[in-house]
């Protein structure tokens, strides 16, 4: 069997007789014995190697533990441990709670705060001067809210600077870099991650207080609808795990605590495109409202299918059978929920992104073993054929399809494409829209080659900043177009009641009355203008009575009666012109326009 020299298979069964008998070792003992030789990782792999017929080795280490179990030194089964000196030597590397600074003085970082807060009343902070605060903590601006409540300045009112310095001591004293104090700082008692209800107060505290979002302030109907915008996107870009649960890690690798340090000197949030962008919420927003019929925050599958006419059926169908929405409930009712539209709608209009990717991938892959194969692949294209054939345009064959699809992606096992894949291609956003959005797949198929040459307009933005960009554009020119053909509206209607009020009888007028209706009209104008630019921040207000308007504007102005603001209230109303207080008048009295004046 093995060479002179080399024992071989007979030779490892005396050593199995040697050991038994030489050292007279009960049965139990020697199968525990037997045992621990066999789950030796060395004489596992000599084994393997003489059962595939090549000569057996003794290890040099497997000598050594041999004798040393001959002798009774050491007992099969149990590792031997490691001496303090070598475990002395390997030095610490895992730090959950941040790599802890060197020569850290905390009694330095106690004596400043102690000195902002003898400067408040009684030593106590509130929620506005927490601002002075988190400088002293050497903490950006925009953490003063969850300093604020990490201390129970929520419950009480104000931070006593007792119960601040305890518990600031406690943070420097277990977190140590940004990312870990955050978690800490918003985290329930006894959690280690973040919770999407865990920003609500910290996202609030930035609603209130940022100088962009100061419109924002009484228009309370859209704070919620911000925050939660925000959440999904934060969730969206940060939660890289799929969990619902962010992770010091998982903060540590994003930019999010970037772009809170920037909401201090950045002047306008619709720069910070990442998560805090207004504009962007707008238009997200204005796109739900659109398909969302009833207007009760939650849309069907038949309405999520009218955004752009295009997306097909059967991945509508896969989005809302639970695969990508984090609502469990709204999934089993067939609905989708704001904050899951958020989701969607970033990943249709960008499928370059990690996250979007995972997103369609998760959909197309029907029994979900991690791989497309070639039958999930024919079952998405066979609608998008069925469309191309309703549109009169011949589908390619889906084996022509599927060979550009594998070149495109270049699979590292063929015919098995894999989520690795398709984030290693680059060109995952034709793959996706070649099988469930007809309209873009068409665009990639007529696409100049050299068109993206000459974008170079904005060459790092990415897809969804630029689709959210135009479509913010045509948001805003609809509302200015509307507003201007509603002022026509109301000069003629103003025209016609003039008409009517002075000349009920006979409407037919002189030169001379041209002239007055003129002069009336003007007047009436004026006094609209100044009471829209009132009404604009009033209107927003809980208590909206249309006769108490009627009442204050009459006191105002002398040339406004009674029937001139109620004609003013109704038309504006129904039109919606107030810029982006346009979703608030549809939310608040869209159901109840039939007001008793």
């Amino acid at each position: 069997m093995g060479q002179p020299g080399n024992p071989g298979r007979a030779t490892l069964w005396g050593y199995r007789k040697h050991l038994i008998r030489g050292n007279s070792v009960p049965v139990d003992a020697m199968r525990t014995k037997d045992l621990s030789l066999r789950q030796d990782p060395d004489l596992r792999k000599e084994l393997a190697m003489l059962a595939r017929g090549c000569d057996f080795v003794l290890p040099s280490r497997f000598k050594r533990r041999l004798k040393a179990i001959q002798q009774g030194q050491v007992q099969p089964g149990k590792e031997e441990t490691i001496s303090p000196e070598i475990s002395e030597n390997i030095p610490k590397f895992y730090f959950p709670g941040g790599k802890p600074k060197e020569n850290l003085n905390i009694n330095a970082h106690i004596i400043r705060i102690q000195k902002i807060f003898s400067q408040f009343p009684n030593e106590k902070a509130s929620i506005e001067d927490m601002g002075k605060v988190a400088k002293a903590c050497q903490c950006p601006l925009y953490w003063k809210a969850p300093l604020f409540h990490s201390t129970g300045g929520d419950k009480t009112g104000f931070v006593s600077v007792h119960n601040f310095t305890a518990m600031w001591i406690k943070m420097l004293q277990t977190c140590h870099d940004d990312a870990s104090k955050f978690v800490h700082l918003l985290a329930k008692p006894g959690r280690c991650y973040l919770e999407q209800e865990d920003f609500i107060p910290f996202l609030q505290d930035v609603v209130n207080s940022h100088a962009s979002l100061a419109f924002l302030k009484k228009a309370s109907d859209f704070h919620s609808r911000y925050i939660t915008t925000v959440i999904q996107r934060i969730f969206y870009n940060v939660n890289r795990s799929w969990t619902g649960r962010i992770s010091s890690s998982e903060l540590r690798r994003s930019n999010f605590l970037e772009n809170v340090a920037l909401l201090e000197e950045e002047t306008d949030v619709n720069q910070l495109t990442d998560y805090f962008s207004y504009e962007h919420f707008y238009v997200i927003y204005c796109k739900f409202w659109e398909l969302d019929t009833d207007h009760d925050l939650y849309i069907s599958q038949s309405e999520l299918a009218q955004h752009s006419h295009q997306v097909s059926r059967k991945i509508i169908e896969r989005i809302f059978s639970g695969t990508v929405t984090r609502n469990k409930r709204t999934s089993k009712d067939g609905r989708m929920s704001y904050a899951d539209f958020v989701w969607f709608l970033i990943s249709e209009e960008d499928k370059k992104t990690s996250t979007s990717i995972e997103y369609w991938f998760r959909c197309m892959d029907l029994d979900g073993d991690g791989v497309l194969s070639m039958y999930e692949l024919e079952y998405f294209y066979q609608e998008q054929c069925h469309k191309l054939e309703s549109m009169s345009i011949e589908p390619l064959p889906f084996e022509d399809c599927l060979c550009q699809m594998l070149d495109l992606v270049n699979p590292q096992t063929q015919g098995k494409i894999t989520l690795c894949d398709l984030k290693r291609c680059k060109m995952s956003h034709v793959f996706f829209d070649t099988f469930f959005n007809i309209e873009k797949y068409l665009e990639h198929e007529q696409r100049d080659p050299f068109s993206g040459l000459r974008d170079q307009s904005n060459p790092y933005a990415s897809d969804w900043e630029k689709y959210a960009s135009e479509e913010y554009d045509v948001l805003l020119a609809e509302e200015m177009a509307n507003e201007q053909e509603d002022n026509g509206n109301v000069y003629r209607t103003l025209r016609l009641r003039y008409e009517n009020t002075h000349n009920p009888v006979n409407h037919r007028m002189l030169a001379s009355d041209d002239e007055q209706k003129d002069l009336w009209i003007n007047d009436k104008m004026t006094g609209f203008v100044a009471m829209e630019s009132r009404c604009t921040e009033q209107w927003d207000q809980e208590a909206f009575s249309p006769r108490s308007h009627v009442l204050k504007e009459q006191q105002r102005s002398c040339t406004i009666d009674s029937d001139d603001v109620i004609f003013f209230i109704q038309v504006k109303v129904n039109i919606h012109v107030f810029n982006h207080h346009k979703l608030t008048a549809q939310i608040r009295y869209g159901h109840s326009l039939a007001w008793s004046l």
